[in-house]
């Protein structure tokens, strides 16, 4: 295990009291990638508290560019960065952020295979997108190359979120099913109150560290449900499908 310097122990000193983190896990964050897909709502939070945990690579993958209607939850974007690629905005936020860690920039991923080359090069997934498409691509890309990640889905005023560990516990495919291709499923184009989206993306990033650091219990066959209206919380247990067509022969 390399030491941390002095300034790394004052940056991450808080990381480094907490009750069975300490250097040890601080080490394994500064060596490991976390890919964030999609850095809108749910992105931009969770990279931005991965980027300050000293994540030693954080992938950023998005294609789109930043709009105005963006900024009402997106936080890793401002006015100025409107017609900017989402990509480029938000490694220019996360380096002013963390100068000490490395950011890696990725557009549009549609196609399987490209897709599977993109998740195998990184520890952890978080699959922060706004529609069914990339939710189901990404799920099936990361059972195909054995890549953990945090799901999360977001409407109005809550949502729900849950872990995948390929090989241990269900898929979204197990649990939202494989559809067909007249289910036509577009981009979501629902109302989202912004801090609905940051406590989801805030729960996003607090899995991915749990995981890499080995801390804590994951919402592995767990779907978390959140409704900020009521601030309720409840869970519902979940099972992988023996017949599911994308990960049943995943052990």
């Amino acid at each position: 295990m390399t030491e941390l310097d002095r300034r790394q122990r004052e940056r991450y000193k808080r990381n480094l009291l907490v009750d069975g983190f300490g250097p040890a896990a601080q080490n394994r964050l500064l060596r490991s990638r976390i890919l964030v897909i999609g850095l809108g709502g749910l992105g931009s939070p969770a990279a931005l508290y991965l980027a300050a945990a000293g994540v030693g690579t954080v992938g950023l993958a998005d294609g789109d560019t930043v709009e105005l209607s963006n900024l009402q939850r997106q936080l890793l974007h401002d006015h100025n960065d409107i017609g900017k690629a989402k990509t480029a905005s938000a490694a220019q936020k996360i380096a002013s952020l963390n100068g000490d860690i490395n950011v890696a920039c990725h557009g549009r991923i549609e196609d399987k295979g490209a897709m599977e080359t993109l998740v195998a090069g990184y520890d952890f997934i978080v699959e922060a997108t706004d529609n069914f498409p990339s939710k189901y691509l990404i799920n099936e890309a990361c059972i195909t190359q054995q890549i953990p990640f945090s799901h999360a889905g977001i409407s109005e005023f809550g949502g729900q979120t849950m872990t995948v560990v390929p090989g241990q516990s269900a898929c979204y495919a197990c649990i939202f099913g494989v559809p067909s291709r007249a289910d036509g499923l577009e981009p979501s184009q629902e109302g989202v109150i912004g801090a609905a989206a940051g406590i989801l993306g805030s729960i996003q990033a607090a899995e991915a560290l749990k995981y890499l650091t080995g801390t804590g219990e994951l919402l592995i066959n767990t779907l978390l449900c959140c409704d900020a209206r009521t601030m309720s919380f409840r869970k519902i247990a979940l099972k992988r499908q023996q017949n599911c067509p994308v990960c049943s022969g995943t052990r």
